[in-house]
C-alpha cells in the first residue's frame, strides 16, 4: 500500500470550486475541474519520512516496514481530504500546509469538509500576491523538479500566463525550459519593463544548459573532426591505434604475438580554417518551445568551433535567418515567435540555397513534420540535398521528454529516403551530430522507450 502510495497515477480527488475561498485567493469563476494526474508530491523528499517515521534508509535495508499511522499519513496526502479518502487522518504543521498548497492547484470543492475538518476548495484565482505566496510555499516544501512541475500544470490548468507578463511574478518563478517557452511565446504583447526581466530569467536558464552541455559537446564534436581528417604519416599522439591494427592484421607474426604496421593510420590536427557546415533548421511552431531552446544553446556551442561553420534557421510560414546572432542564444530566442503555421518545404528551400559544400554540410531539420506546405516538394528537397552528398538528420523533438506527436507519414517517407526522424534528448546531441560529421550510422535511440 505505501508503495502505490508513492510511485503510482492517482485520479486527483479536488475539484475546483468557483468563488471558493482558498488561502491564496479566490477560485477562478471558470477554472476546469482537474483530470487524472501525476502528483508531484508522490516524488517528493516531504512524503518520504517524519523525524518519528522508522523508515530511514537504514531501517529499510533491515527489513523495518512503515507504520500504519505513516502509511495513512502519505495516502491522505495523495487523496486529498474529503469524505471518499478513507483514511480519518488529520495534517497538522508543516503537512497541513503542504496539502493546502496542493490543494490551491489539485484542490477538492463541492462544498464538502476535508477529514481535517477544513473546507476544501481550490484555485489561485487572478491574484498576483495570491500566487507569488503559493510559489513561495511551494519552494518551501518541495524539491526544484517538483516546483516546476507544479508552476507548469498552474499555467496550463489555471490560465496563469497572463500573469507571468508582472516582473515580480517573473522574479518569484523557478525557473526551466517550458518556462522560457511560455515566456517566448508571450514575447510580443510584454511590456519593456517585462521583457527586461524576462530576459534575465532566459539568460538565467541559458547559462545553465550551457554549463550543462558545453563542454561535453565541444570535446565530442572536436574529436569527430579531428577522425574525419585521417592521414597516413602521422605523429606518434596523433596514431589511430585500433584503425592501425586492423589494417595490418595481416602482418600478424604468431612466433612474436605482434603485428608489424606496414601503414599507420593517425588523426589529422583540424586546419585553422572551415571543414564543415552545419544547418540547424528548427521548426518555431508552439509545440516546438523546448527544442528551439535547445538548438538555440547548441548553436552557439557550436558557433564557437572554428572548424564548423554554423547557420542556424528558424521557421514556421516564413523563414528568418538568425546566424548573425547565433553568438548568443538569448538574442536568438528572442528572435523567434513561437505559434503559427509550418511550411517545412519553404525553410528546406532556403537551407538548400546556402548550401556551399554539399560533401561537407550537415542539414538537421528539428520538427514534427507537420507540414502546411507542399509535401511532395519537401520531399524531393531532402531527396536532392541527400544526394548531392549532404548529411540529412530530422529530430522530431530535441528535448528531454522523449518523442511527441508528430506527422507518422511524412517520418516514414523521410526514413525511405534514408533520413530516418526520431526523438533526440539534449545528451544524445552531440553524438548524433558526431555520426552525422563522420559520415557514419547515426545512435538511433528506440522510439518505443520514448513514448
Amino acid at each position: 500500500m505505501a508503495g502505490a502510495a508513492t510511485s503510482g497515477a492517482v485520479t486527483s480527488a479536488h475539484v475546483p470550486a468557483p468563488g471558493a475561498v482558498t488561502p491564496y485567493g479566490v477560485a477562478a469563476p471558470n477554472t476546469p475541474a482537474p483530470g487524472p494526474l501525476n502528483s508531484p508530491a508522490l516524488n517528493s523528499p516531504a512524503l518520504e519520512t517524519t523525524p518519528d517515521t522508522p523508515n530511514t534508509p537504514d531501517a529499510a535495508s533491515s527489513g523495518f516496514s512503515l507504520s500504519e499511522e505513516e502509511r495513512l499519513r502519505r495516502w491522505r496526502l495523495v487523496l486529498g481530504g474529503g469524505e471518499a479518502d478513507g483514511t480519518g487522518c488529520a495534517l497538522q504543521g508543516r503537512d497541513a500546509e503542504m496539502d493546502g498548497a496542493l490543494a490551491s492547484l489539485y484542490g477538492r470543492g463541492k462544498g464538502g469538509q476535508g477529514a481535517d475538518g477544513r473546507r476544501r476548495s481550490a484555485g489561485l484565482g487572478a491574484s498576483a500576491p495570491g500566487v507569488a505566496r503559493w510559489l513561495g510555499d511551494i519552494r518551501t516544501y518541495f524539491p526544484s523538479s517538483v516546483v516546476q512541475v507544479m508552476q507548469r500544470d498552474a499555467i496550463d490548468r489555471l490560465g496563469l500566463s497572463a500573469l507571468l507578463l508582472e516582473p515580480e511574478m517573473l522574479e518569484a518563478v523557478e525557473a526551466d525550459v517550458h518556462l522560457v517557452g511560455t515566456l517566448l511565446s508571450l514575447n510580443k504583447v510584454m511590456s519593456e519593463t517585462t521583457k527586461e526581466t524576462a530576459r534575465a530569467v532566459v539568460r538565467k536558464v541559458v547559462e545553465q544548459l550551457e554549463k550543462r552541455l558545453a563542454t561535453r559537446t565541444r570535446a565530442t564534436l572536436t574529436g569527430a573532426l579531428d577522425r574525419s581528417a585521417r592521414i597516413s604519416r602521422p605523429r606518434h599522439r596523433d596514431i589511430d591505434w585500433d584503425r592501425t591494427i586492423r589494417a595490418n592484421l595481416k602482418n600478424y607474426l604468431p612466433e612474436y604475438r605482434t603485428v608489424v604496421p606496414e601503414r599507420l593510420i593517425g588523426y589529422g590536427r583540424a586546419a585553422q580554417s572551415v571543414k564543415k557546415e552545419v544547418v540547424l533548421c528548427i521548426d518555431q511552431s508552439g509545440s516546438m518551445a523546448a527544442s528551439v531552446v535547445y538548438a538555440s544553446v547548441f548553436g552557439a556551442v557550436m558557433a564557437s568551433l572554428r572548424a564548423i561553420d554554423t547557420r542556424l534557421v528558424v521557421f514556421d510560414t516564413a523563414v528568418v535567418d538568425l546566424t548573425d546572432q547565433i553568438d548568443d542564444p538569448v538574442d536568438v530566442l528572442f528572435g523567434t515567435q513561437l505559434g503559427g503555421g509550418t511550411d517545412i518545404n519553404r525553410a528546406l528551400a532556403y537551407c538548400q540555397s546556402r548550401i556551399t559544400r554539399p560533401a561537407e554540410t550537415v542539414v538537421v531539420l528539428i520538427s514534427d513534420l507537420y507540414e502546411g506546405g507542399i509535401r511532395n516538394e519537401m520531399l524531393k528537397r531532402v531527396a536532392a540535398m541527400k544526394a548531392s552528398g549532404v548529411q540529412f538528420v530530422t529530430l522530431l523533438a530535441l528535448s528531454d521528454e522523449g518523442a511527441p506527436a508528430y506527422d507518422r507519414d511524412h517520418a516514414a517517407a523521410l526514413g525511405a529516403l534514408g533520413a530516418p526522424a526520431f526523438a533526440c534528448t539534449p545528451d544524445l546531441f552531440p553524438e548524433v551530430m558526431a555520426a552525422a560529421l563522420e559520415k557514419r550510422p547515426l545512435p538511433i535511440p528506440d522510439m518505443a522507450e520514448q513514448r
